[in-house]
């Protein structure tokens, strides 16, 4: 794969959430201009972060939204099912177990676990509930590679040596905590209070920019 600047990388899924909007339009092709207009970006920088997954406009005509679809879903990895499990099985967790944007991008958790006796057993949006032990087997099982964390902070680092040893390649962090992984393991940390803290600052910014603070 070719290496991607993590900025373009983050800018794929807003490109094809953009483009998935024109095909529901019944457009077949689209402008960089046109994807520039939609998301406040420069059309030099579309097709600079489009070419790094092989589609080239043609003058005057712009992309084919089909293959530029394709061309991104492949080039992220998800033009493919992807099977996960998901660990901690409380409010957040639960809510993510009902997102139905995860089946549009081909991620589908196969399982959900919890040390709480009193949601193993349960379905949640038609996923299992399971107790700790049987981690390793489901994630044989369905060749799982990539977990879902969204556990107390205390517990978050148990939880992740259990998924390594498990097999887990890839861990998407919803937790608060930092947790350490082995350097072949892929961790994604994603804290909700950082997007607050910029939402707030900006807020701020705005309010002394006209003058309400």
């Amino acid at each position: 794969m070719t290496s991607i600047p993590l900025p373009s990388l983050r800018r794929l899924p807003r490109y094809l959430n953009v483009l998935e909007n024109f095909q529901s339009q019944g457009r077949d092709t689209v402008s960089a201009t046109d994807i520039a207009d939609e998301l406040d970006l420069k059309p030099i920088q579309i097709r600079k972060d489009m070419a790094f997954t092989g589609i080239v406009g043609k003058p005057k005509v712009g992309y084919n939204i089909f293959d530029l679809i394709s061309a991104i879903r492949k080039f992220i990895g998800w033009s493919k099912e992807t099977n996960a499990v998901l660990v901690g099985a409380g409010s957040l967790g639960t809510a993510l177990l009902g997102y139905e944007g995860f089946s549009r991008r081909n991620l589908k958790i196969v399982a959900a676990f919890d040390s709480n006796t009193e949601k193993q057993g349960r379905t949640v949006y038609q996923t299992r509930v399971y107790s700790m032990d049987m981690l390793e087997s489901i994630v044989r099982e369905h060749n799982v590679k990539m977990a879902i964390i969204t556990v107390p902070p205390p517990s978050a680092q148990t939880v992740t040596d259990a998924l390594v040893r498990a097999g887990i390649l890839g861990i998407w962090n919803f937790s608060p905590a930092e947790i350490q992984a082995p350097p072949e393991v892929v961790v994604k940390r994603e804290d909700l209070s950082e997007g607050l803290a910029v939402l707030f600052v900006h807020m701020q910014e705005k309010q002394l920019q006209t003058g309400e603070a």
